[in-house]
């Protein structure tokens, strides 16, 4: 038993590094736009079964309970967390905040993304050397549609419906340059994580649906404004806490089986 109580106390530590992990991510990029903060799931281990319930003895009386003893715990999975994130001020005029689901486009290597593209919530847009409108990331992501403002603009705004409308000297009348499109799927947290503020889609997500800002449930486009984190960092510490907390017993339930093991040695001199 004393065997068995440390292997699950152990699990316990295995699964609680995770969640430490996990919890460190969050805080790390508590500043980061368009991050989704992320919760770690436990599940039990296998038992062991030294009785089964319902099982008569020579009375035909039923026993009530079965005995079993667990084997530990395991991580099963980080969910992510799509809640939306606080709107921040921008600091140009391709910065788009997406105020519902969806999801900007971006253009990546094949290997990366399904069809080469990849979804993000970042809105930080600026303009590469040929006036195309790409991520301002360290990799300078397209966004897909393309989108390439004239060389002649001296001026840009993009509307709640995702249009990009640039100003150009001499003519009266902004002219539209170019549509944002959205991305939402059934499932997003199955979404694959890769790094760089990007997701690419995978068989848990299911198939991206596309249609432009404003349209059902592809929420709407506020120019100029950034997509903050959604990690709470009031929600986080407390999670360090309990994970501390929950160490600490594990940590004991070693040392308790460890002080059974050293007793039931000293029996045998």
């Amino acid at each position: 038993m004393a065997i068995i109580a440390m292997q699950s106390a152990a699990s316990g530590l295995r699964a609680l590094n995770t969640r430490l992990d996990v919890t460190a991510n969050n805080l790390a990029n508590v500043n980061t736009e368009g991050f989704k903060a992320s919760r770690v799931n436990f599940e039990d281990l296998l038992y062991i079964e030294r009785a089964q319930p319902g099982v008569e003895n020579a009375n035909g009386d039923q026993r009530p309970t079965g005995l079993y003893v667990g084997l530990g715990v395991r991580a099963a999975g980080t969910q992510q967390d799509f809640s939306q994130g606080p709107p921040i001020p921008g600091n140009g005029p391709l910065d788009m905040y997406i105020e519902g689901r969806g999801f900007f486009q971006v253009q990546v290597e094949n290997d990366l993304g399904q069809n080469g593209i990849a979804y993000t919530r970042a809105g930080n847009f600026v303009l590469n050397s040929v006036n195309e409108v790409v991520l301002a990331n360290s990799d300078g992501r397209r966004l897909q549609p393309s989108i390439t403002i004239s060389a002649d603009a001296d001026d840009f705004s993009v509307d709640a419906t995702g249009q990009i409308w640039e100003s150009i000297p001499g003519q009266a009348v902004p002219q539209l340059a170019g549509q944002v499109q959205l991305a939402i799927f059934i499932n997003p947290t199955g979404l694959s994580q890769v790094g760089t503020n990007l997701w690419v889609e995978s068989a848990a997500s299911g198939t991206p649906i596309t249609n432009n800002p404003g349209t059902l449930n592809f929420g709407t486009i506020r120019g100029g404004m950034l997509e903050g984190s959604n990690v709470d960092p009031a929600i986080e510490l407390i999670e360090l806490i309990r994970t501390q907390r929950a160490f600490e017993m594990n940590s004991q339930s070693i040392q308790a089986a460890d002080e059974t093991l050293r007793s039931i040695a000293q029996l045998r001199r």
